[in-house]
């Protein structure tokens, strides 16, 4: 099988504290994969949640990838890999610590995702770039729009934005901080598929590891014009559930 072309920060940051080990920005992988993206009409980047390790990363594309050709888009569809795979996640004990550290290091890797984006718009300006973040993918994305927004001439660089089972707050898309900045940097819009039954993340506000997130109950206030959710129906918090009953895209 062919390598799926993906941005890659690996061991970039500490799994065990979230400190920052490299400043470098990213790496692509497979590079020649990239220039071959360069004049593409668009081009879809996956960003996956929570413990997943490389492997895992893979795995999240090529299910992004296989829905959306169900849905008959035809466009590239290539992976953002992060550290998200802290250690102690899936132990109740060391959960919240995990979980605190992988916040950290996905808010970090905002200025990772944002930096690609700039490059690869100057190379091919005429792409327009749409991310998916599953999770605590979410955080990576409103991270990447915060650094794209102090930069007046990324306004409208990100075509639209989806979320699955997002872990960010309910208050984001109608804040004063949050809503400016999204309303500016995305072009078209941003599509939040929201789901009541998420069972993680039902447990992550009980326990308030994650305080409302945004893809249990969807917003709060007046979300900014750009803002449209859907309620869903996943089996479970997994990417693979919200997949399964996307129904349109983008």
């Amino acid at each position: 099988m062919k390598p799926l072309p993906r941005i890659s920060t690996r061991g970039y940051y500490d799994l065990d504290d979230g400190k920052t080990l490299k400043n470098n920005f990213y790496y692509l992988y497979p590079k020649k994969d990239f220039k071959k993206l360069i004049g593409s009409k668009e081009v879809t980047i996956m960003i996956h949640g929570l413990r997943n390790d490389n492997a895992g990363a893979i795995a999240k594309v090529l299910l992004a990838r296989n829905r959306l050709r169900k849905l008959r888009y035809v466009h590239p569809v290539i992976g953002y890999s992060y550290d998200s795979n802290t250690p102690g996640a899936h132990l109740i004990k060391h959960a919240k610590h995990a979980l605190t550290v992988g916040q950290t290091i996905a808010k970090k890797n905002g200025r990772n995702l944002g930096k690609f984006i700039e490059d690869f718009k100057k190379t091919s300006p005429k792409t327009k770039i749409r991310l998916m973040g599953h999770s605590l993918g979410s955080q990576v994305i409103l991270s990447t729009v915060e650094y794209l927004a102090k930069k007046e001439q990324n306004n409208g660089i990100i075509e639209s934005v989806h979320f699955f089972g997002a872990s960010i707050t309910e208050d984001v898309p109608s804040s004063k901080k949050y809503g400016k900045i999204l309303q500016n940097v995305i072009n078209k819009k941003i599509v939040n598929h929201y789901a009541p039954t998420d069972e993680v993340l039902n447990w992550a506000d009980k326990e308030k590891y994650v305080l409302a997130p945004l893809g249990l109950n969807g917003t709060i206030g007046r979300p900014i014009s750009k803002y449209h959710q859907k309620l869903v129906k996943p089996k479970n918090h997994r990417f693979a559930s919200y997949a399964a009953v996307l129904n349109s895209f983008p």
